[in-house]
C-alpha cells in the first residue's frame, strides 16, 4: 500500500509500506501513527529546510511534544524518510 499526501508547499509525497516499516523499526513509538505522520506533512506548523536540502515538517501533537517529519526528493519522487 502506498499512502500519499500533498505537503503544505504543494509537493506530492509518498509513504510506501517499505518506508513505513523502516520508520517504525527505527522509531517504534510511531507504530499506529501513520496518518498522524501524513497529517504533519499536510498541515505542519512550519516547514524547515535541512542542511542537505531535505524538508522538515513540524507539528505539535501534544503540549510540548512535536512530530518532525523529514522528506526529500529521490529519483524525481518525494518520500518521507527517517534520515538524510
Amino acid at each position: 500500500m502506498i499512502e500519499s499526501a500533498t505537503s503544505k508547499n504543494g509537493i506530492p509525497i509518498r509513504l510506501t509500506d517499505e518506508s513505513w516499516v523502516h520508520i517504525t523499526e527505527e522509531h517504534y513509538e510511531l507504530t499506529g501513527m501513520r496518518l498522524d505522520v501524513l497529517e504533519t506533512v499536510v498541515n505542519p506548523a512550519r516547514v524547515l529546510v535541512g542542511g542537505d536540502g531535505e524538508l522538515l515538517a513540524v507539528r505539535e501533537f501534544e503540549s510540548g511534544k512535536y512530530f518532525i517529519v523529514v522528506y526529500c526528493k529521490l529519483h524525481k519522487m518525494v518520500f518521507i524518510i527517517t534520515h538524510f
